[in-house]
């Protein structure tokens, strides 16, 4: 399957504008097309919640996805004819790496060339740990790592708590536990759309072959909820727009 052609005619077609919450956007779907289909994972390789927090901000984004979920226990297995019929496939936060990457290693090969194919991949908080390669399915021209041990990082805790990062040259608070940072190679091929106080990498959008990358340390799909389970103070804007704006950068044709 390649998305990037169809992707192309459906801009090259025009949009229609959808309406929510007082605010019109314009989709960059044709009149009476069908909405893409995005995989959301959710399984042992990721927590309660954040599957749905992931499918939300799809749903809320002007591409109006039709969401699948995708796992050993859904309708829909994680497999290679499931993904040759969707254009998006997300993995959402979880656990730690070690644990993600063993759940999710037998699918390594078919993810890639899902995205190798034109397919888009999303990958949040663990999900960014896991398009990188140690381990991770090598989706990025560079690598992960903890944000909490970068140098000079402005969160020393793995547990639930609020980070600071420049989204576009804009200053944000985003929601964050234990999310990486992502290096790039010097001839590295890449969209950086959020950096953290200390100048690493919290988010870009990367081609893969035919397809695009696109990942975040924090988590700007996050809920009120989040936060008062955690005891934080609820941000005065929630991050869905950043997410959304990665949304639309990773479905870029």
């Amino acid at each position: 399957m390649s998305t990037s052609g169809a992707l192309g005619r459906l801009f090259a077609a025009g949009g229609r504008a959808l309406t929510g919450r007082g605010l019109t956007v314009r989709s960059p779907l044709p009149h009476g097309a069908p909405p893409p289909v995005a995989l959301v994972y959710r399984g042992p390789a990721t927590l309660p919640g954040c599957p749905e927090a992931v499918a939300a901000l799809l749903k809320s984004s002007r591409w109006g996805f039709d969401v699948r979920y995708v796992g050993p226990d859904e309708d829909l297995p994680l497999s290679q004819q499931t993904l040759a019929r969707a254009a998006l496939y997300a993995q959402p936060g979880g656990g730690t790496l070690k644990h993600g990457y063993r759940h999710l290693k037998r699918h390594r090969d078919e993810i890639r060339q899902f995205v190798h194919n034109g397919g888009r991949y999303l990958g949040i908080c663990l999900g960014g740990y896991l398009a990188g390669s140690t381990p991770g399915f090598a989706l990025l021209p560079g690598d992960t790592d903890q944000y909490v041990g970068s140098s000079a990082a402005t969160v020393d805790t793995e547990k639930n708590t609020v980070v600071q990062v420049s989204w576009r040259g804009r200053r944000r608070a985003l929601f964050f536990q234990d999310g990486p940072y992502f290096w790039l190679r010097p001839d590295a091929d890449a969209d950086i759309l959020a950096s953290y106080p200390n100048g690493m990498i919290a988010a870009l959008v990367a081609p893969f072959g035919a397809g695009r990358v696109g990942v975040v340390g924090p988590h700007p799909e996050a809920t009120d909820d989040w936060y008062l389970d955690a005891g934080l103070r609820t941000t005065e804007r929630l991050g869905v727009d950043l997410g959304c704006d990665l949304v639309d950068a990773v479905m870029k044709p």
